[in-house]
């Protein structure tokens, strides 16, 4: 592997690690299950980067200089001066919705979330401990009552209820995003902010679900930062601080346009689709040759997911390959090559088609569908119902802490 690309590797995994006095209030901090791997097998780990604790840092991301905030950076007692006359109010309560505004609630911070009380996420909202009437409002109460709206709903959600919310985006307030999908796109969605609002972003490089329980362990997600626009003059830091207040441990600048091009990318691309995509390519090659089920998952899927991506995200691709067979290791290193050549043209027009918007009108045709959902429930279902994936739910039931004792 390029050192330099190691080192920017090395820099993100040691910003992640936040220290356990920084956790909620009751919450004990959890050991990555990285720890419970046999000694023997693990080749030593190379030295981390010493990062100070406190303060903004410029540091070295493979032979580029960048500038990176922490959790520690905004302690409580500093978010709390920052928003002492703020409320959050939280639109929407899907995985990013629910996530932030209980890590929100958690900070010690002013929070109401605005649903529909006919929707499907209010009674999730009230299980949660928000209460109607006080900090559970209808949308239209919530937007009138917060200052800083986080605008959490759908992309496709989003553009269909902007022409009924833009007129709760007044004057001094903060519009707030996790995805400048649809500021950007503005052209698709009609999305357009008002001028004498603050406009920023903080989005969690993680599901919902990610953003909640590294929280909740006293860690934190890595988040992207950016500011579309400032009308007060106080909107970067704002967006900082909002970023530690929703759970995230290192922060990042970036634009609204860099942020929605690298996301539609990477969750089209390595992170789910084309992962998707080989899996299942690799899977039906080892059964038209004979394999069995439970060989060719185990070959293709569990022991990436248990074994080795636990060893990348401990300690780099190079310390993966240290801690595998030299047969492994030569397979390997020879025909990663072969995938590149191979993949690299895809994901040039992966990200052409994210620049030109046309990933962008394909996507708010599918999903502004009346009958998305049960589309969506058809091609999951699909995915579910496939011999790998059935294959797959035996395998997991046979993990020792899955057997029933």
């Amino acid at each position: 592997m390029n050192p330099t690309k190691t080192a920017a590797i090395r820099a993100v995994r040691t910003m992640r690690k936040t220290p356990a006095s920084l956790a909620p209030t009751g919450q004990a901090a959890r050991m990555s299950s990285i720890t419970s791997l046999p000694k023997a097998s693990i080749v030593a780990a190379p030295s981390a980067m010493k990062i100070p604790r406190r303060g903004v840092k410029t540091l070295d991301f493979g032979g580029t200089k960048e500038t990176v905030w922490e959790r520690a950076d905004y302690p409580r007692e500093k978010l709390h001066q920052i928003f002492a006359n703020d409320t959050f109010a939280v639109i929407g309560y899907g995985t990013q919705g629910m996530a932030q505004s209980l890590n929100l609630r958690d900070n010690g911070l002013k929070v109401v979330v605005g649903l529909r009380e006919s929707g499907p996420s209010w009674q999730k909202a009230i299980n949660d401990g928000w209460v109607p009437g006080k900090t559970l409002l209808s949308i239209e109460e919530a937007a009138t009552k917060g200052t800083i709206l986080m605008y959490l709903l759908s992309d496709a959600g989003q553009k269909t209820m902007w022409p009924e919310f833009k007129k709760f985006v007044t004057k001094g307030k903060t519009l707030y995003f996790s995805h400048g999908f649809a500021v950007v796109y503005h052209d698709q969605t009609g999305v357009v902010p008002p001028k004498d609002v603050d406009v920023i972003l903080a989005a969690p490089k993680g599901s919902g679900a990610t953003v909640r329980s590294l929280f909740l362990e006293g860690r934190g997600i890595n988040s992207s930062v950016a500011v579309y626009q400032d009308a007060t003059g106080k909107a970067r830091e704002r967006a900082f601080a909002a970023g530690v207040a929703i759970g995230s441990g290192y922060l990042y600048e970036t634009t609204f346009q860099k942020e929605v091009y690298s996301d539609l990318t990477g969750e089209r691309g390595v992170l789910m689709g084309a992962i998707q995509g080989m899996f299942q390519a690799q899977y039906e090659v080892l059964r038209a040759k004979g394999h069995s089920p439970s060989e060719a998952f185990n070959e293709t899927v569990e022991e990436a997911t248990q074994s080795l991506y636990p060893l990348i995200a401990k300690n780099g691709m190079d310390w993966m390959y240290a801690n595998c067979s030299t047969t492994a290791q030569r397979g390997a290193l020879d025909w990663a090559p072969e995938f590149y050549t191979a993949t690299l043209p895809v994901f040039k027009r992966l990200y052409a088609s994210v620049e030109n918007g046309s990933e962008t009108k394909r996507t708010l045709d599918k999903n502004s569908r009346s009958d998305y959902r049960v589309e969506l429930d058809k091609e999951l279902k699909a995915i579910r119902e496939s011999e790998m994936w059935r294959a797959g739910v035996t395998v997991r039931g046979l993990r020792p802490e899955n057997l029933k004792k």
